[in-house]
Parts: structure tokens; C-alpha cells; sequence
């Protein structure tokens, strides 16, 4: 992704509701058109044409994205001055704080718009509860997605880190790599460089 689409999406997101190219152009200095909003609008940003100019509002996806960004502790390189550096180091600390504390950012920032605020872990703990057959059963991850509701996959794989951590709960990749579905890759969770497709949970 070029650094002018990763600022689009910032903008988006900071701004939490549609915005026009106009606007864009006043708070960010530039518009989101041509091969940029072409490639945007592929996933991660719905583009409509309003009057005489486009305008844009973030895919669920795109929130998606934006909490991987600034889960990310460097920007993308190549990296164009330190203030970049910087700015990235103060969004990752704040995207931290959220991470603790269960909010998303589309709840910080959409407000309104944002789905209702829930508890993931509890949500998480009881989808978990439907598929395992007995205490401390192994589920698989592409199971236990489709039932959370639509939760970005970055605040999933938040709290799933999180209970992995504190030994709450087990991460572990599928043995027979050749029974990997497309889906069961996609749900993943990546931990020290290892995609994880199951999830086993400690009774509490």
C-alpha cells in the first residue's frame, strides 16, 4: 500500500464517517482519486459519487486494517523522515491502551456509527463454549470466527493473544497442514512468526 493510500485511510479513520475529496484535500492536503481510490476501493474503502466529487467512508475491513496499522510499532518502509517514526510510536501507545482496555477504534473514533461496544472475551469464551464438546476441547478458529458478530479480526486476535498469554487459553497450528482450508488459514492467528488454527480455552 502507497504512503498516500495508508494516509487516506488514517484521515478516515480519525475523521470516523464519509468524507469527500474536498475535505480531504483541506485537512490532509490531498484528494483520494485515480489508481489510488481504484485500489482502495478493492477492500478497504467505499468510494461514491456525490455531486461532483467522490466521497469515501472506510469498509469494515478498512477499520480492520487501520487496527493492524497502528498495532504495527514502525510505519511501512520505505519510512520518509523521523517525524513519521515518531508519529507511528505515539499511535501504536495509544492503540495499546484501547488493546487493554477492549475498545475499538471505530468505537473511539465512529461514535455513533460504531457497532455497540461488547465484552470480546466473554463473547469469545461463550462462542467457544458452543463448539467445544467437553472442558478444554480443541475448536477450530474458522468455527469460532463466523459466531463473534462481525468483531474486527485485529480485536479478536487481540484478546486471543491476550488469554494466550496469561495461559487462560491455547493457540496451536493443525498438524496435518494438508487439511488447512482456505478458510481455516485466513483465521489464523499468527504468533511468533506461526499461524495458529486451534483454540482450546481453560475452564474458568
Amino acid at each position: 500500500m502507497s504512503h498516500k493510500q495508508s494516509a487516506a485511510m488514517i484521515a478516515l479513520m480519525v475523521h470516523g464517517r464519509e468524507m469527500s475529496n474536498p475535505e480531504l484535500r483541506k485537512v490532509a492536503g490531498f484528494s483520494l482519486d485515480g489508481r489510488d481510490r481504484l485500489k482502495l476501493n478493492e477492500k478497504y474503502v467505499s468510494s461514491e459519487k456525490s455531486g461532483r466529487a467522490f466521497v469515501h467512508r472506510l469498509t469494515d475491513p478498512g477499520w480492520d486494517w487501520c487496527e493492524e496499522e497502528l498495532a504495527a510499532l514502525t510505519p511501512p518502509e520505505p519510512v520518509r523522515s523521523t517525524l513519521t517514526v515518531v508519529a507511528y510510536l505515539a499511535l501504536h501507545g495509544f492503540f495499546e491502551y484501547l488493546r487493554l482496555h477492549n475498545v475499538s477504534l471505530r468505537a473511539v473514533f465512529a461514535g455513533s456509527d460504531a457497532p455497540q461496544a461488547v465484552d470480546l472475551e466473554e463473547l469469545i469464551r461463550t462462542a467457544y463454549r458452543k463448539l467445544a464438546h467437553e472442558p478444554r476441547d480443541w475448536v477450530g478458529l474458522a468455527d469460532l470466527r463466523p459466531l463473534l458478530g462481525g468483531v474486527a479480526t485485529a480485536e479478536v486476535d487481540a484478546v486471543l493473544k491476550q488469554l494466550s498469554r496469561t495461559g487462560q487459553a491455547h493457540l496451536v497450528p493443525e498438524s496435518n497442514r494438508k487439511a488447512l482450508t482456505p478458510a481455516d488459514r485466513e483465521a489464523a492467528v499468527r504468533i511468533g512468526g506461526e499461524d495458529n488454527h486451534l483454540l482450546s480455552i481453560e475452564a474458568s
